[in-house]
């Protein structure tokens, strides 16, 4: 490149300002990026707000009939920093309240009167409308009836204003970080170039006038790494005549630590037969090293990584370029562990024109694979952990809110019977989150007491947070379970765990199908002197190979691709374990004119020493951390 300096203090600079120059625009994109996410974010959580607050004053308003208190209401939004317009519409888009200065004739834009269809229950819809607008909305009912929609339009100045704010600080930042890097590269640039024009006259000397001494030793100015440097030059020139002079014996050593070398050696003529192999290579393939000269690659190692191998091959003689790190794998010739290799193709040049060998690299990377695989089983296990605890704590915070609100509407607003349903259903599914949080901060240790709970009631709590689903897609539920059927557990951990069988049920059926729920005393299959309660969980949906059934139970393993996560089995799996229960799988995929279908039998034992043994585990689980905690700070 002509526009790139030759001296080495200059493209230093060039290379450093380059470097920065991007690395801070593309700072400054991700920047602006993660600042417009959580501005959008922000405005998202501000409007869903700031819609439901002004539709419940409307609603207030409009149940006493004081339409003054609306348009007040209306007014006072407005008057926030976020909110360009709100506005009241009635039921069929007509405009009753408005603040904003380009009032559409009385009438919603038809982007918003798209809105209105998908407006569902007494939840805020937050949508972005013509003109990129962040826009809110909320159904105003009075007494059960639709009165109108609460409508609040957010300030986009203010996001903005934010906006430039952050860059012309990161412009300030960049200025003031280029100047001074740029001037601390001339400093060191200058350091090196000086002792780097000495060695350069060295060098051209020494290539002029290879056998003469004349101006060496070079004389050391500096005590850093290119002192050393210089030094270590002027030991070179020295020591010339004496490399020369041993230069059979350094090949002989060569040869001797290729032989031994623990890696596989092995090197292939043009027509990929073996030349030479060491002992290391004839050990991985499991043929004797005599057995290995002038044969082919197919003939001692399986046909794919044997074509795979003579593919590089070709290409190293064609191209006289190495091939580095490439990735073989095979299952192992006894019938055990696959393997899986790491090779590295070179070519053996006997003259500058001409490539006669080809040598090959090998390492054994098999250990290092299943250590790999189980070290990132690993990390994400602790890291969805991490995570988990953490969403669990902020949840925790919002959800006592809403239990105190449920308790409040449940309490003091004189609700008719089908309303007093729903909210003792939601107090109910919000300890059930509880419960839930609770758990995954203690890894899946209750804080709450075990009981007595009524199974029938258990199950039915779960099919009725199912019911939308399952009356959308006409599934037919047989529950067949007792009215006195109950049992010493952890409640919300057992409700957990059929909602995730049912739940899984649902999604592998299709619409007409039939899903079983039984419940029934029994025994552990396993041990027959142990009495207890069996679940089973049946549908009629696609089934699954025996592939999937092998891996079900594991973390992170899903079939539903970008909607799953692989977890809810795991954590099923999990309870049922801490309740001393176990669980068994059956299933038909589809196909070969057979129904399919799929059985979880879950066994959940009698077992009033719960507690006790909960205890146990917990006082265990200290005991085994004090014991952790002193050996670290006797070790430190």
């Amino acid at each position: 490149m002509r526009w790139w300096p030759r001296s080495i203090r200059w493209q230093l600079l060039t290379g450093l300002l380059l470097l920065e120059a991007l690395s801070i625009g593309l700072f400054a994109v991700l920047l602006v990026h993660q600042q417009t996410r959580r501005l959008y974010l922000r405005a998202r959580q501000t409007l869903e707000y700031q819609s439901t607050s002004l539709a419940l004053q409307s609603a207030e308003a409009l149940g006493e009939d004081r339409q003054s208190w609306v348009d007040l209401s209306v007014k006072m939004m407005v008057d926030s920093p976020t909110v360009e317009s709100a506005k009241i519409s009635d039921p069929s888009g007509g405009v009753l309240f408005d603040t904003s200065e380009h009032a559409d004739g009385g009438r919603l834009r038809p982007d918003e009167r798209a809105q209105i269809a998908q407006i569902r229950g007494a939840d805020p819809r937050f949508f972005i409308g013509a003109g990129h607008r962040w826009e809110a909305v909320h159904a105003i009912y009075t007494q059960n009836t639709l009165r109108g929609y609460a409508w609040v339009t957010f300030d986009r100045a203010v996001a903005r204003q934010e906006i430039d704010s952050l860059l012309s600080d990161l412009s300030i930042f960049g200025i003031i970080w280029i100047v001074a890097s740029a001037a601390l590269v001339l400093l060191v640039g200058q350091a090196i170039a000086r002792p780097l024009a000495m060695l350069h006259r060295g060098t051209r000397a020494l290539m002029a006038a290879p056998e003469s001494s004349g101006g060496f030793p070079l004389p050391v100015t500096v005590h850093n790494e290119f002192g050393d440097l210089i030094e270590a030059f002027n030991g070179m020139v020295t020591s010339i005549a004496e490399q020369r002079a041993g230069l059979n014996d350094t090949l002989s050593l060569l040869d001797s630590m290729l032989a031994n070398a623990p890696i596989g050696l092995a090197f292939f003529d043009r027509r990929c037969r073996f030349v030479r192999v060491n002992q290391v290579f004839a050990g991985m393939t499991g043929v004797p090293l005599s057995r290995h000269l002038g044969r082919t690659l197919p003939e001692l190692l399986p046909h794919d990584v044997a074509q795979k191998l003579e593919d590089t091959l070709a290409k190293v003689f064609a191209d006289e370029q190495p091939v580095r790190n490439l990735e073989l794998s095979g299952p192992a010739t006894d019938g055990g562990q696959s393997w899986t290799w790491l090779a590295s193709a070179y070519p053996v040049l006997t003259n500058p024109q001409r490539v006669r060998w080809v040598g090959v690299i090998v390492l054994d990377a098999s250990e290092r694979k299943r250590s790999e695989e189980a070290l990132r089983k690993t990390e994400k296990l602790a890291a969805t952990g991490r995570l988990a605890a953490s969403i669990a704590h902020e949840i925790n915070n919002p959800l006592e809110a809403i239990t105190n609100l449920l308790f409040l509407l449940r309490s003091f607003c004189g609700l008719e019977e089908p309303a007093m349903k729903y909210v003792i259903m939601a107090e109910h599914e919000a300890r059930r989150i509880s419960e839930i949080t609770q758990q995954t901060l203690r890894f899946y240790r209750q804080s709450t007491m075990p009981n007595r709970a009524s199974m029938r009631d258990l199950l039915d709590s779960v099919l009725s947070l199912y019911q939308g689903r399952l009356n959308s897609l006409n599934i037919q539920v047989e529950r067949q379970y007792e009215h006195e059927l109950d049992l010493f557990c952890f409640a919300g951990e057992l409700r957990q765990v059929f909602a995730n069988l049912v739940g899984n049920a649902i999604d592998a059926t299709s619409s007409g199908g039939r899903l079983l729920v039984r419940a029934r005393p029994s025994r552990n299959w396993r041990s027959s002197n142990e009495p207890g309660i069996r679940f089973t969980i049946a549908d009629t949906g696609s089934g699954m190979n025996s592939e999937v059934r092998e891996h079900v139970f594991e973390a992170f393993f899903t079939t539903k691709e970008a909607t799953g996560t692989g977890l809810g089995l795991w954590v099923s799996q999990e309870i049922i374990v801490k309740h001393r229960g176990v669980v068994h799988l059956r299933s038909r995929p589809a196909g070969n004119g057979m129904p399919s279908g799929t059985v979880f039998q879950v066994f959940i034992p009698e077992n009033e020493n719960l507690l006790v043994r909960e205890n146990q585990e917990l006082s265990t689980s200290a005991e085994s951390a004090n014991s952790k905690e002193q050996i670290t700070l006797s070790d430190s």
